[in-house]
């Protein structure tokens, strides 16, 4: 449908922007998410394994990697569900992170701050939509479904052929 291949792409570009910047600045992207990353991360961190990053820097770059393939993906129709639900997860911490309206003391930035966190609340509604859009065809559930009750339909009349 012509308006997928409108409403993908430009509900994407500001992912793959967004992730292109992260990677340009990456330490100011950094020290914004640092606050949130102690507070959660931080706090496990003798609980995780060597191999899972911690810090500030690398964090923010995952996620950057994950907002541009992500977010190519959804432009392209690649996988839209799968990439519009990685998109989401990578907003939410995004959202906390960089726009905690509920610390700022100054009315004016408060104000700003909640702007941007709705407007992120906002484009994850719009890939919730994305997420649960099957395209007019059947959900993976539905078909599981039907896939159980004809099996079961098969075995009952296997059973009933069978001798005695």
């Amino acid at each position: 449908m012509i308006l997928r291949r409108l409403a993908r792409p430009l509900l994407a570009s500001i992912f793959i922007y967004g992730g292109i910047g992260a990677l340009k600045q990456t330490e100011y992207h950094a020290q914004a998410a640092k606050p949130l990353i102690d507070k959660t991360v931080g706090k496990q961190q003798a609980k995780l394994p060597d191999a899972v990053p911690t810090d500030a820097e690398t964090l923010v770059r995952i996620d950057a990697a994950v907002k541009i393939v992500a977010g190519s993906m959804f432009a392209f129709g690649k996988m839209p569900r799968l990439s519009a639900i990685a998109l989401i997860g990578s907003l939410v911490p995004t959202s906390v992170a960089g726009h905690p309206f509920w610390e700022a003391k100054d009315e004016g930035e408060k104000q700003q701050q909640l702007i941007h966190f709705l407007k992120n609340a906002g484009l994850a509604g719009g890939l919730l939509i994305a997420a649960a859009d099957t395209e007019g065809k059947p959900s993976l559930g539905w078909r599981a479904r039907r896939a159980a009750k004809q099996a079961g339909k098969q075995v009952e009349a296997a059973k009933d052929k069978l001798p005695g």
